[in-house]
C-alpha cells in the first residue's frame, strides 16, 4: 500500500522503559523535535501496541511525538499481562508518562481504542489536554461489542464464520467467553491458534478492500497474543469503563478542539458512533472519508489524519 502521504521514516531520539505499578513497564520513545510541541500517539486494541509507521503522521520538524506501547502490549512487559490493566490504570500511566516528560499540555492522537483512551483520559484530566485527534471511534459501549462478536457477520461472513469456527458449536453462543478461556490459558498450544484466529479476524475486517499486509501485521504471534487477550478482557469488563460511558461525561471536555476521521464503511467502528461523538461534542469538527473502512493507513484517512493535525499545528 502506497504511503507516500506521509512524512519520512524517521528514527527515534529517545527510548526507554518506565515501572509502573502491578510489576508493569512501559515501553516508550520520542520521536521529532525535542523543544517542538508534544503530542502524545495512543495505539488501538487495546492491547495492539505501536509501530515505527505511526511516528509518520507528524511532522518531525514541529511536533515532539511520545509514543508508548500500553500495560501488556507491544514491547511492554509483561506481554498479555492482565493483572492490574484496566483503563483507569491506563489513564493514571498516561498522567505518569507527562509527570516524567515534564510536559504541561499535549495533543493527544489516537484511533479505535485509541480514539476511547484520548477521551477518557481528556475527562479526567482536561486542563492537560490541547486538543484531540481521533480516528475510528469507538466509546465501548456494550452495542459496539456485541456488533463485533456478531454483527459483523453481515458484511464479512467468510471472516466472522473462521473467527466463529475455532470454537465449537455449543460455545458459539458465547464467543466472548470461549474465547478468553482459551486466550487465558497458560498452555502456547491453546492461547497462541486462538490469538491468532481473534486478530486475523480483526484484521480481516478492518480495511474497505481487501489488504494481505494489513491481515499478515495482525496475524504475527507476539501481536496477536497482546491484541487478543488484552482486547477480551476488555470486552468482558465492559472496557472498564463509568456507568454513565464517555458521552455521559463530555461536559468536562465541551472547551477542548477535536478533529474527527471517520472511514465511511468502517466496519470495525461504524460511522454512527462518530457521528453521535460530533454531535455530542461542540468544539469537534467531523471529516467522513467517503472511500475507507477502519485501518488508518487506507489513503484517504490517512491523508485526513495529516490534515488535521496539521491544522492544529496552524492554529497554535
Amino acid at each position: 500500500m502506497p504511503r507516500g502521504d506521509l512524512f519520512p521514516d524517521i528514527a527515534p531520539f529517545e527510548t526507554g522503559l518506565l515501572p509502573l505499578s502491578g510489576g508493569h513497564v512501559m515501553y516508550w520513545e520520542q520521536v521529532g523535535n525535542p523543544r517542538g510541541q508534544p503530542v502524545l500517539f495512543l495505539h488501538g486494541g487495546p492491547g495492539a501496541g505501536a509501530g515505527a509507521i505511526h511516528r509518520r503522521f507528524f511532522d518531525p520538524g514541529h511536533w515532539r511525538v511520545i509514543i508508548f506501547d500500553q500495560r501488556g502490549a507491544g514491547r511492554s512487559r509483561p506481554l498479555g499481562e492482565l493483572r492490574d490493566n484496566t483503563t483507569p490504570h491506563l489513564v493514571a500511566d498516561i498522567e505518569t508518562l507527562r509527570r516524567f516528560f515534564g510536559i504541561e499540555r499535549w495533543l493527544l492522537f489516537g484511533g479505535s481504542w485509541g480514539s476511547t483512551l484520548a477521551l477518557a483520559y481528556a475527562q479526567a484530566h482536561p486542563d492537560r489536554v490541547a486538543g484531540c485527534v481521533l480516528r475510528g471511534v469507538f466509546l465501548g459501549r456494550q452495542s459496539e461489542v456485541e456488533w463485533f462478536l456478531y454483527g459483523l457477520k453481515r458484511v464479512f461472513p467468510d471472516a466472522w464464520s473462521a473467527f466463529a469456527e475455532h470454537v465449537p458449536p455449543a460455545e458459539r453462543a458465547d464467543l466472548l467467553g470461549a474465547y478468553l478461556r482459551r486466550l487465558c490459558d497458560p498452555d502456547p498450544v491453546v492461547h497462541g491458534p486462538a490469538a491468532r484466529a481473534w486478530s486475523l479476524y480483526e484484521g480481516s475486517c478492518s480495511t474497505l478492500l481487501p489488504s494481505p499486509e494489513t491481515v499478515a501485521s495482525f496475524a504475527q504471534d507476539r501481536s496477536a497474543l497482546g491484541l487478543a487477550r488484552i482486547e477480551a478482557h476488555y470486552f468482558a469488563h465492559d472496557l472498564f469503563l463509568p456507568p454513565q460511558g464517555l458521552l455521559g461525561g463530555m461536559e468536562r471536555i465541551a472547551h477542548i478542539p477535536a478533529e474527527i476521521v471517520q472511514g465511511r464503511y468502517d466496519m470495525v467502528c461504524p460511522p454512527d458512533t462518530a457521528f453521535e461523538l460530533a454531535a455530542a461534542w461542540p468544539r469537534a469538527r467531523l471529516t467522513v472519508v467517503p472511500d475507507a473502512g477502519h485501518s488508518a493507513l487506507e489513503p484517504g484517512v490517512r491523508t485526513a489524519l495529516v490534515a488535521a493535525v496539521e491544522r492544529f499545528r496552524r492554529a497554535r
